[in-house]
């Protein structure tokens, strides 16, 4: 079985590519996806991408965090290496859980943000020594790149390649 040969249009600026993905969806052709230097805020409402469920992750790794940070300073200063610092009881967690609170706050922020960096670099696999899968090399630089799968539109692909041109595309090619 061969691999579906896709059509992308390049453009030299995130305004004329948001335009022409308004056309192209108001046409009725489907957009694969779209490769950019930076975020282009609204084209995924535009294209019609499905919102992601990374803050259901960043908060099982903030619960993670809470809760080892809780755990931790428990056993280190009540069952460990009991101190009395400042006057304050050492055989109880509860009546100094409030001096605690920062540390408990900063390493669940610690633990969410490292979490969903990982999560996010496992799921789109931009892990070092893996081979980037943008399909043109100025596309991480100064250019915008919309992908269309002619198989999933009903248009030809002379269609949607003089389409491409006519939305201001400035360099077509296939892969």
């Amino acid at each position: 079985m061969s691999e579906t040969k896709m059509i992308y249009g390049l453009y030299d600026d995130d305004g004329a590519l948001t335009k022409a993905a308004k056309k192209f969806v108001s046409n009725g052709l489907k957009i694969k996806d779209v490769y950019a230097p930076f975020p282009i805020h609204g084209i995924e409402k535009v294209i019609g991408i499905k919102w992601t469920q990374i803050s259901i992750a960043a908060f099982i790794y903030c619960m993670i965090g809470c809760t080892l940070a809780t755990v931790g300073m428990r056993y280190f200063m009540v069952v460990d290496w009991p101190m009395n610092i400042g006057g304050k009881p050492n055989f109880s967690y509860i009546q100094n859980f409030p001096s605690f609170v920062p540390i408990t706050f900063e390493f669940s922020v610690l633990c969410a943000a490292h979490g969903m960096v990982i999560t996010y670099f496992i799921r789109n696999w931009t892990l070092p020594f893996v081979k980037a899968r943008n399909p043109h090399p100025s596309t991480t630089d100064d250019h915008f790149c919309m992908e269309i799968n002619p198989v999933q539109n009903k248009a030809s692909e002379d269609e949607i390649k003089s389409m491409l041109k006519d939305s201001g595309a400035v360099e077509i090619f296939e892969k």
